[in-house]
């Protein structure tokens, strides 16, 4: 494997980052997932934009311009051989004191690294997910802005840890008003009486590229969606489930806290936005301008 760093393609054995980076001292970074399908970088227009915006919000400043950044994720994907893959990118603050004063810090790691990834296994993209709702709850969007997609995960890895306790892949969290927000890394969508919701953005969650994706996938089936709040009754009684994200692509939801959501298997409108979602990999739908 070879990883970007700064510039240059380096075995993975010498992509290395000082003990003194802020991105290992304090979470001080930011990250994007992407996927390839058939050696083509999924939206990657849409998440290079996503990386710069949450660089901007916390003040760090990328060292290379959004185009260079992306012939740059391009070239990894093509010197790794990656077909179907994952991209991981990277962004560190760069090497500083044992102190928060950021001014203290310089040259900002550019990391990419390309692979393969299974999130959950194939079977459950036929049987669906069990979840649990975590006590951990998201944090509170005034104390730091879902939006950013920052190196410290804490906060989602807590949730995860109670998830796997309890023998579930994903964990539900509420938001601090006692709402659903998201799950530990996907975001979440439900089908009652056809219409799909979705929790909105001020729920605190992570507006997801995939969500995006899939929003547009269904109103371009004619299907509505609502970006509403929900609770875990929503949750209980609808008649579908479905969680999305960059690793987990679309993925079912079956049961909560023990409680089946309707028949307690996929169904039909997750089904067909799965299909559709796929198609879109392979190049055989695009998105709505």
């Amino acid at each position: 494997m070879k990883v970007y760093m700064n510039g240059q393609l380096v075995p993975r054995e010498q992509a290395v980052v000082s003990v003194f980076d802020h991105g290992l001292l304090y979470g001080d970074g930011v990250f994007e997932g992407i996927r390839v399908y058939g050696k083509r970088v999924f939206l990657l227009k849409e998440h290079v934009e996503r990386l710069y915006e949450s660089a901007r919000a916390i003040r760090l400043v990328i060292p290379i311009s959004q185009a260079e950044m992306v012939a740059a994720v391009e070239q990894t994907v093509a010197a790794n051989q990656i077909g179907d893959g994952y991209v991981r990118l990277v962004i560190t603050r760069g090497a500083g004191s044992l102190g928060l004063d950021i001014r203290r810090t310089s040259h900002p790691q550019v990391i990419i690294i390309a692979d393969t990834i299974s999130l959950y296994p194939r079977e459950l993209y036929e049987t669906g997910l069990k979840l649990i709702t975590a006590s951990t709850i998201r944090n509170h969007p005034q104390a730091l802005s879902p939006r950013i997609k920052s190196l410290n995960y804490l906060n989602n890895i807590m949730a995860k840890i109670e998830g796997t306790d309890a023998d579930c892949l994903e964990a539900l969290m509420l938001n601090h008003k006692g709402e659903v927000s998201e799950c530990t890394g996907d975001n979440i969508f439900i089908v009652k009486h056809g219409i799909i919701k979705t929790p909105p953005t001020d729920a605190g969650i992570l507006e997801g590229i995939t969500r995006y994706a899939v929003i547009r996938l269904a109103r371009q089936a004619g299907l509505t969606v609502q970006e509403v709040s929900l609770t875990r009754h929503d949750v209980y009684v609808a008649e579908e489930c479905f969680l999305t994200g960059t690793a987990a692509e679309v993925i079912a939801a079956v049961s909560l806290d023990g409680r089946s959501i309707g028949a307690g298997v996929p169904g039909p409108i997750t089904k067909d936005l799965k299909s559709r979602f796929e198609k879109l990999t392979r190049g055989e739908l695009t998105l709505d301008a």
